[in-house]
């Protein structure tokens, strides 16, 4: 038996008031908010057969899997490959100015298709859908919930929608808390629903922390 849906959902907001790029940083858990946020993704699927959880190591998603697994009353499992991707500026602010005035810091975007400051969007991709893949085999029907991160989460959505995996970062559908739920029929993924369960705290959240 296989699973029926696999919701990916990103983790909350996460205290972070000088705006440092955090990557695989230790120690950066959710905010307050991101708390009530990480609720809100749970109670929006209250009712539902959720029957397998697994989260990525990392603190926030950690954090943001806990209601999940109070409500259902799952373990979480700790899936390594759905974890954020690896970043050259992480612990610092990445911006245009910095980038300019730091000469060795300019082989970092020499590619940003690939891109050339952290892990291939394609591996990214390539990870994300084996522990897709074997979550959903594994599972004994129902639903399964796996906790990640932004791009990670992207990066699955553009590639069942055949869209390029290189993006404008800003530009990403996929925000705080937010809920992508997708479907393998016939060894084939495609997304069946998207939706922003914390949308009422977005508006005054900080996330400027994702890869």
């Amino acid at each position: 038996m296989t699973a029926d849906l696999l919701h990916l959902v990103r983790h909350g907001e996460v205290e972070n008031p000088d705006g440092i790029l955090y990557g695989r940083l230790p120690n950066f858990g959710l905010s307050e908010r991101g708390h009530r946020m990480a609720a809100l993704a749970a109670e929006s699927l209250a009712g539902r057969h959720i029957t397998s959880l697994a989260a990525s190591p990392l603190q926030r998603a950690q954090e943001s899997a806990a209601p999940w697994s109070a409500l259902f009353a799952l373990p979480i499992a700790t899936e390594e490959r759905i974890i954020e991707p690896t970043n050259r500026f992480e612990g610092g602010r990445m911006s245009a100015r910095r980038i300019i005035s730091t000469p060795s810091e300019w082989a970092w975007v020499r590619n940003p298709w690939l891109p050339s400051w952290g892990e291939p969007y394609l591996q990214v991709a390539g990870r994300m859908f084996a522990a897709m893949d074997d979550a959903w085999n594994a599972a004994d029907g129902g639903e399964v919930v796996m906790v990640s991160h932004q791009m990670p989460i992207v990066m699955v959505a553009r590639t069942v929608a055949q869209r390029r995996l290189a993006h404008d970062p800003r530009q990403r559908r996929c925000a705080l808390s937010s809920i992508t739920t997708l479907r393998r029929d016939g060894g084939r993924w495609t997304e069946v629903g998207y939706q922003e369960p914390a949308a009422s705290l977005l508006k005054d959240a900080i996330d400027t922390g994702a890869v």
